[in-house]
């Protein structure tokens, strides 16, 4: 991982730091210029925690705190891991806990916001269809009212269309390209569709991920696929290259999966990783479950059930041993309150760790990739040619990963003749320090100009129909599973926690998804419990 800075890096330095990069990056963005319009566009950044990041890495000053309470269990950080470690505490009948959480809403990027038309997500906005065995994830959405007697709620699931790609000039139905395929390329998708068949049927692959084949494994016995760590040790697109997939629709598809998971290029993206996209899912999944807000649907439903207990605006500077003992109990500070604690789950970003804890594990192997969301609000739809309007909207060989609609959810009368549009852009090409400085660097005219010259590329009057674009920079978005760092010893060790403090974030797994979230939660929780000898 780059030594840069664990939040924010703004200012002059990162500004001069970043000018040169600039037109490099986003060159592609920005090819097929349209002429700028006098149609005003409103709007700006809406995260608000670089100050608190500039603090934690340089150690202060902080204000010591005022009042010392008891909490046997101390949650740090709210994001889906946190309050999913909540979640599983309180449903076993423990209940003598505690959420800090940084920003003034939990949620971590399954953030969510509210405007006069619709909700509409931050950050992650769908979940998979879970498969049968994945009993953890079904207990949450079943808890939730999502899974009832067995069956999905119809509303939950995403309408049709569901989604398309724009390629060669219009629009298509899925996001496979199909239009300027040749029988060779058809030939190459249903051979690549075949190995992953095999890999799912290895159950090397599953979610959790913890759940499938060790990543410490050794050589594959009787022939069948190679281990995992040996898949862990190459890129996904070495291992395309391997297997003779150079059809470019092919490899533009891979690609695009890494960066939309990921954050990161195929070329960078563990094999096994890459894999595991395509084989850890069931084929005949009929999802995914979506909202208008994204997974804010979740969190707001998880915040409601946990009233009184999260502390949002609550940065947590320091965590040590109240005494040398260092198996007793711990301090939790913020600026407000002096928490002992006779457990921590650490729920907030690994990377973090060096910066509150007194012997902190070595993290320097786990790498984060930057993230830019927008909602833009459209007081006319666009014109387009092709496929109609879809859940998920993706244009062909863009940096960006498309865009996905709040509204699509909503029938008939409820259909508002305004929409919003949650444009994802994660900054996978180059160095992820030297894009985290250009992210926060980059002034708001600079990413409004960039998105929607994106957007023209299919949508040629998008100028003409939007209002508003406010901007969500995340430095750290998600966990990278970079080659090799799977089956590193760094993150076995950091998962392998085993108290009084607990390591429960997603990037334990070397990745980003909402089950991967809650099962380092809940595991984080139930070491806690452990702990303290199961008590209720």
């Amino acid at each position: 991982m780059e030594r840069d800075n664990p939040l924010a890096e703004s200012g002059r330095a990162a500004r001069g730091s970043a000018c040169a990069t600039r037109r490099r990056f986003l060159s592609a963005a920005l090819v097929g210029l349209v002429p700028k319009t006098d149609r005003p566009i409103a709007g700006g950044f809406v995260d608000r925690s670089e100050e608190i990041g500039h603090k934690l890495r340089s150690r202060g000053p902080f204000r010591a705190p005022a009042r010392s309470l008891r909490a046997p269990v101390v949650i740090v950080g709210g994001g889906m891991a946190g309050l999913c470690a909540a979640w599983h505490l309180q449903k076993r009948g423990f209940r003598e806990f505690v959420l800090l959480e940084l920003e003034a809403e939990a949620g971590g990027v399954s953030r969510w916001g509210q405007n006069q038309i619709t909700g509409f997500p931050w950050g992650a906005h769908y979940v998979p269809v879970p498969g049968a065995r994945s009993l953890l994830i079904r207990e949450l959405l079943a808890d939730l009212g999502v899974l009832v007697d067995g069956r999905w709620e119809e509303r939950y699931l995403c309408f049709s269309p569901q989604e398309r790609l724009y390629l060669h000039g219009r629009w298509q139905e899925g996001l496979e390209p199909e239009l300027g395929a040749t029988q060779r390329d058809h030939a190459q998708y249903r051979r690549f569709e075949e190995r992953i068949r095999e890999f799912r049927a290895s159950d090397a692959f599953t979610v959790p991920m913890e759940g499938g084949q060790p990543l410490q494994g050794g050589p594959p016995h009787g022939g069948g696929p190679p281990p995992a760590a040996a898949l862990d040790r190459m890129s996904f697109s070495d291992w395309l290259r391997h297997e003779a997939f150079d059809s470019p629709y092919l490899r533009w598809y891979a690609n695009y999966a890494c960066r939309d998971d990921y954050g990161a290029l195929a070329e960078e993206t563990s094999a096994w990783a890459g894999i595991h996209y395509f084989a850890a899912r069931e084929p005949e999944e009929k999802g995914p479950l979506t909202w208008p807000e994204g997974n804010g649907w979740i969190v707001r439903r998880l915040a409601e059930r946990l009233r009184g207990r999260i502390r949002t605006g609550s940065a947590v500077y320091r965590i040590e041993p109240l005494s040398r003992d260092r198996r007793g109990a711990l301090r939790v500070l913020t600026e407000d309150t002096e928490y002992l604690a006779e457990a921590v789950i650490f729920a907030a970003p690994t990377f973090l760790a060096p910066y509150l804890l007194e012997s902190a594990p070595a993290v320097s192997e786990f790498e984060y990739s930057p993230w830019l969301t927008a909602n833009l609000v459209l007081d006319r739809p666009p014109r387009q040619r092709g496929a109609e309007l879809a859940w998920d909207n993706v244009i062909y060989d863009s940096p960006a990963l498309g865009y996905v609609v709040a509204t699509h959810q909503m029938l008939g009368a409820r259909r508002p003749d305004r929409d919003v549009w949650t444009f994802y852009w994660a900054l996978a090409q180059g160095p992820a320090a030297r894009n985290r400085k250009l992210l926060l660097a980059a002034d708001w005219s600079y990413w409004k100009e960039a998105i929607l010259n994106d957007l023209a590329r299919a949508h040629s009057d998008i100028r003409q129909c939007v209002s508003r674009i406010d901007v969500m920079r995340m430095g750290h978005a998600m966990a990278r599973p970079r080659v090799g760092f799977l089956s590193s010893e760094q993150r076995r060790r950091a998962a392998a926690s085993n108290g009084p403090l607990y390591f429960g974030h997603s990037d334990l797994s070397g990745f980003s998804i909402i089950e991967e979230a809650q099962y380092r939660g809940v595991a984080a929780a139930d070491g806690a419990l452990q702990r303290l000898g199961g008590r209720r």
